[in-house]
């Protein structure tokens, strides 16, 4: 199969299969991607996120250890 089919493919899936096939592909390809960018993502998908004016205005609580 060509690139070309493959794209045409692609376009034709419903946003959700697109989706599912675009971070299959991610994965699967990771080693261009840095590991602080896909740590990065994954605080974001799991809400372990903070609006960035808080972030800059705010000073940060303190951590157990």
């Amino acid at each position: 199969m060509s690139a070309d089919q493959l794209i045409a493919e692609f376009k034709a899936l419903s946003s959700e299969d697109r989706q599912q096939v675009a971070e299959a592909i991610l994965l699967e390809s990771e080693s261009w991607i840095p590991e602080s960018f896909r740590q990065g993502m994954d605080d974001i998908q799991k809400g372990r996120v903070i609006p960035l004016e808080t972030a800059l205005t705010e000073k940060p609580p303190r951590l157990e250890a």
